[in-house]
Parts: C-alpha cells; structure tokens; sequence
C-alpha cells in the first residue's frame, strides 16, 4: 500500500497514518516526527528547521526532499509507505512523482482529510498547550500556508485520479472505517 496524506493542521494526518501503516503493515513516514528528530538532535538542517517550525513557515523544498525521499524509496522494500505532511508543494510533489515513477512505486491513494475550520481550531488549541508550532497565532498562519501552499496539490493530484476525500470530522474510529473501506478497494 503507498498512501499520501493530505490535510490542514489538525485534520488528523498522524493519527490516521499510524493505523494505516498498522494494518497494511507498512512504514509510516511523518514529516513533523523527522523535522521534530532533526532539531532535537541539533543536527544543521534541525537548526534550520527549527527557524521554519516554530514560525509556521513551510520548510523549503530542498530540505524537505533531502531529507524524506530516501526514506520513501527505502519504504517500498517494505511493501509501501504511509506519507504524512509530505508532499506539501506542488513542486515537492513533482519531484516526488518523477522519483516514484523511476522506482516504480508511485501512490494509489491520496487521501484528503477535509475538516470544517471550526473544528480544526479546536483541535490545534487543544494539543497547542505542548508544542511550539501548535500556538494559537502559529497555528492560524500555518492554516494559511496550508491553504495557500498546499491546497493547489488537491487539483493536481484529482487529475492524476487518486485522490480520496475522507470527512475526518467525527470521532478517530469512524473515520479510520472510511480510510479502511476506501484503501481496502484500491488494495483488492
């Protein structure tokens, strides 16, 4: 299984790409969790992405592709990946397209987390109390690059014909049976 997943801050990308990765036994592969790695261990690009992360800011796209793609083309000898946060530019994701067509492993699915704004600030303000790019203004702007930045992927990836909107506005459950029941007809 190789899923791509896309949402604003809050949509539930990380929660959601750990139980995919678990039952289709696959990596799951978090850009937040490697950008967060990186700048605990005070690495150069962990200084540099620190600067990004805690503004808001999107990481620019050398970076992010230094330090992802070996990760994904390492993934496929484990039969697939789950992507979360990554692509976030159309740029990023044409330089990962053209990558993972050479490989042979391009995505079946993209799934596109939509949640209504009201609920997004919500969650943001809840796990906000614990990390620096989850408070409140820095998460109003990094809804803004959200949709400014990555939205236009939504177009690009629906002309490709894989994307799949998911409403992961209810309960962690009953959306985990909607991403199930869509990826469980790509996979037969």
């Amino acid at each position: 299984m190789r899923v791509i997943m896309l949402g604003p801050p809050g949509a539930g990308k990380g929660t959601q790409g750990e139980r995919i990765a678990g039952r289709y036994g696959v990596p799951h592969i978090s850009s937040g969790e490697l950008f967060r790695d990186e700048v605990a261990r005070q690495t150069e690009a962990g200084k540099t992405l620190q600067r990004y992360l805690d503004a808001g800011d999107l990481v620019p796209d050398d970076l992010v592709l230094s330090l992802i793609m070996d990760r994904v083309i390492a993934a496929e000898a484990d039969g697939g990946y789950v992507l979360d946060g990554f692509p976030r530019t159309l740029p990023q994701a044409e330089a990962a397209a053209k990558v993972a067509r050479e490989a042979k492993m391009s995505a079946q699915a993209v799934l596109y987390l939509e949640v209504p704004p009201q609920v997004l600030s919500a969650r943001l303000a809840d796990r906000g109390e614990g990390r620096a790019d989850d408070a409140v203004q820095v998460a109003r702007h990094r809804l803004e690059v959200f949709t400014e930045h990555t939205r236009p992927l939504l177009d690009y990836y629906t002309k490709r014909g894989i994307i799949v909107r998911i409403d992961a506005s209810p309960p962690v459950d009953v959306v985990s049976a909607a991403i199930f029941a869509a990826l469980d007809r790509i996979d037969g």
